[in-house]
């Protein structure tokens, strides 16, 4: 294999749920990109992968920095997603449209699982004696990647959790009562954990995490909630859409038994059921005989978490900078790998980038510290710690 740049195409797709920062990534790579004279043109994917293999792409060779700056402030993902999980078969065509096409640089922007496809085609490209350069440039609002500090998306979503919470925890002091809130996190709590932002001063909620690190039991619940409801009249929680029993069952996928997509994953966060039933049961266990049910409400996040257009400054920041970073190791010779965040400085917040293997985080998940949770639900100072300087300034509220 050679050093330095290698003369042919380079390709880049989106994969897996869009962010409020993936096309910042994007926008990173592209303007890595340009300044390398062996790289002819540079082609976007269409949805992913399949666009790749339906010849389905586009010209971003002449991107200027006035559209590479807008498109960092573009939520979602402007050349098209898809949840499809390449496997070798699939990877195999992958790398004859690769072929077919002249690319020798391969960027993919997604989760574990993408990491797993650029892993696959970097193989099979490698077997045919056929010298394609991939990478995988990291993003989930999950956070949930390992060998990362925090994952591009995360501190973002992590932001409208935090600013959505603090907002009903003061319509839930208006008029009390008990209120659950779904939020996003299949098997990892970091973002329900930064629900814990919300709290500007004592009573504010939410006043109970429940996160996928933690066993769930039901009972201890409602008896969690009234503990706190018998106390100040009201009661905000936040629950992670991930939570499972005892023996690690999904009580949302018992709950919805709902489609699946290409991975298997039952869909969670489309569905209002988990939060439904969880309120059901609250009015059902919290209702003395002959008396009436305490106000017991439940909304589901849902896909807003991933895309609302109130961007952590940090994180358009470190999307941009880990495409940008790909692409400049992509030239300099390096053959494969993802890019992880790494955290260089505690206060002031400080953060740079260094390449990993694609083996060491594809189809890894992650999981919240158990120095970051405290007791069955409430998270720690120390992850207060790690996650308040990536979501940015939030707002103070007034009180009478």
């Amino acid at each position: 294999m050679s050093s330095g740049p290698i003369e042919g195409n380079a390709v880049i797709g989106q994969s897996g749920g869009p962010t409020a920062v993936i096309n910042a990534s994007l926008a990173g790579v592209v303007e890595g990109l340009q300044s390398v004279g062996a790289i002819k043109k540079i082609l976007g994917m269409h949805h992913g992968v399949r666009g790749l293999t339906q010849d389905n792409l586009v010209d971003l060779s002449d991107m200027g920095s006035a559209t590479l700056d807008a498109l960092c402030k573009t939520p979602s993902a402007a050349l098209g997603s898809t949840r499809d999980k390449p496997d070798m078969d699939y990877c195999k065509r992958i790398f004859e449209s690769c072929r077919k096409h002249d690319i020798r640089y391969f960027f993919y922007c997604g989760g574990n699982d993408s990491s797993d496809a650029c892993r696959i085609v970097n193989e099979v490209s490698n077997n045919a004696g056929y010298e394609l350069r991939c990478f995988h440039v990291p993003k989930t609002v999950d956070n949930d990647l390992v060998m990362n500090d925090h994952t591009p998306g995360f501190p973002s979503a992590a932001r409208f959790v935090a600013k959505a919470l603090m907002a009903d925890s003061a319509d839930n002091a208006s008029l009390p009562g008990i209120k659950v809130n779904i939020i996003m996190g299949r098997h990892a709590g970091f973002l329900t954990a930064a629900s814990a932002l919300a709290r500007n001063d004592a009573g504010d909620g939410p006043h109970l995490i429940y996160m996928p690190e933690v066993d769930f039991d039901l009972e201890r619940f409602v008896q969690d909630v009234a503990d706190v409801y018998d106390k100040l009249g009201r009661c905000q929680i936040a629950v992670s859409e991930g939570i499972q029993d005892k023996d690690g069952q999904s009580i949302g996928a018992m709950l919805i038994q709902g489609e699946t997509d290409a991975h298997g994953n039952v869909q969670l966060s489309g569905s209002g059921a988990l939060g439904d039933q969880l309120a059901n049961v609250l009015k059902a266990k919290l209702t003395a005989t002959g008396g009436k049910p305490p106000r017991v409400r439940a909304d589901t996040l849902g896909y807003m978490q991933r895309c609302y257009p109130d961007q952590s400054p940090v994180d358009v920041r470190e999307a941009r900078g880990a495409g940008r970073y790909a692409a400049e190791i992509a030239a300099q010779g390096d053959i494969d790998g993802s890019i992880a965040i790494v955290r260089t400085n505690d206060s002031p917040y400080e953060s740079g980038y260094k390449r990993i293997e694609l083996s060491d985080v594809a189809a890894k998940t992650k999981h919240m510290d158990p120095s970051y949770i405290k007791g069955t639900n409430d998270v720690s100072d120390a992850f207060l710690d790690y996650v308040r300087p990536l979501v940015g300034e939030l707002p103070t509220f007034a009180k009478i």
